[in-house]
């Protein structure tokens, strides 16, 4: 089984001269509800099938299982999708072992820019970039899932 544990912050500063690597993503949802989710992502020129079980009571680990899928599939699968669509450029930043993903979200979530973190354990450290705010791992608000039924222009 694998198990993903990630902490999740908005970003309240200039991460830009540290991005090593960016790439679109655009993603629907076949299935979002509280405890699963079913994903269908292109990133670059690859597709992504993900299916995430729910999160523990931190937030900070859940259930994760991802395969490649051949791109003109997930384009098929993203009409699939219930309504609403995640759009956004994955920003990377590596600091010392780790590597943060800085999300820059566009169309109907413009403004929203949040770093994610994967870790081995959940009290495994790691160095916090300047450039982070408030952290918000387990807020649901910020699930790209939920983003798409509540985008964060309408907040």
């Amino acid at each position: 089984m694998a198990t993903e544990i990630e902490r999740k912050y908005l970003v309240a500063g200039d991460f830009s001269r540290e991005v090593f690597s960016a790439e679109r993503i655009v993603q629907g949802y076949i299935c979002s509800q509280p405890g699963r989710t079913v994903r269908v992502r292109i990133r670059g020129d690859k597709g992504f099938l993900t299916i995430k079980g729910p999160s523990d009571e931190k937030g900070l680990s859940r259930y994760e299982f991802e395969q490649t899928i051949p791109l003109a599939d997930a384009e098929e699968l993203l009409k699939l999708c219930e309504p609403g669509v995640i759009d956004k450029v994955r920003n990377l930043v590596r600091r010392e072992s780790h590597i943060w993903e800085v999300d820059v979200f566009h169309g109907s979530n413009e403004g929203l820019i949040v770093a994610e973190i994967e870790l081995a354990s959940e009290d495994e450290p790691f160095e916090r970039p300047e450039w982070l705010g408030a952290e918000v791992s387990g807020d649901r608000r910020y699930y790209n899932s939920m983003l798409t039924k509540h985008p964060f222009t309408t907040w």
